[in-house]
């Protein structure tokens, strides 16, 4: 049960809430965000650690980034609904990708946004998903629809499925033209990590520089 202090004047409950993000500021910046509108009664930065503190505190709603160490939000949804299937989840992340928008939501979650969302409308859509509606930023509420609409899975790609979850999310912003230091902030990881997954990238798909991987991400639909 909620305590008083996540009641509001006129009765209302505030959603009792779990953040799951491997970045620790970036969680207590959402904090922050949330301020008053939600009740954040815990927090996790890899998939054991969601699972644990999910199953100990028995949120109303998780709040969870797509990729995290130890298998990704698919397999906290995995693990999590197969024991507390009542339990809401909406993913924040920083990807807008398609297939990773599909991929948690056939796992489960009821909505996903990015992390462009603003403090306020992120507590709305917190709100509404752990009272039951379905929550998705204006541009992906297409690739579920599609996705659910279409009768044949999507084509699998053997070379994108040779990157790692984090070297994709490198991709796409190199390829959009994002600058090392850009990327970086916007990932919450360092510059050097950003040229190390690029240096990785290249290497897996046999491309030569960062046009090649432009051109070749274009190609797939990616940018």
């Amino acid at each position: 049960m909620a305590d008083e202090n996540s009641t509001f004047a006129d009765g209302a409950v505030a959603p009792r809430v779990v953040i799951v993000d491997d970045h620790r500021l970036f969680r207590s910046g959402v904090r922050g965000e949330l301020g008053d509108a939600v009740d954040v009664i815990g927090e996790a930065g890899d998939v054991d650690g969601a699972v644990e503190v999910i199953a100990e505190k028995q949120p109303d709603l998780v709040l969870l980034d797509v990729h995290l160490p130890g298998g990704g939000g698919s397999e906290v949804l995995r693990r999590v609904l197969s024991r507390y299937p009542e339990i809401r989840f909406l993913a924040l992340s920083v990807s807008d990708a398609a297939e990773d928008v599909i991929g948690v939501v056939r796992g489960g979650a009821r909505g996903y946004v990015t992390k462009t969302i603003s403090g306020r409308e992120l507590a709305d859509a917190i709100i509404r998903v752990a009272d039951g509606d379905a929550v998705f930023s204006p541009r992906l509420a297409g690739f579920v629809l599609d996705a659910f609409s279409a009768t044949d899975a999507p084509p699998m790609d053997p070379e994108l499925d040779r990157l790692t979850q984090r070297e994709r999310e490198v991709l796409r912003l190199i390829a959009r033209g994002y600058a090392y230091k850009e990327a970086a902030k916007e990932l919450f990881i360092s510059v050097k990590t950003v040229e190390t997954h690029v240096s990785s990238v290249l290497r897996k798909l046999q491309l030569s520089n960062r046009h090649e991987l432009s051109r070749w991400a274009t190609a797939r639909k990616l940018v």
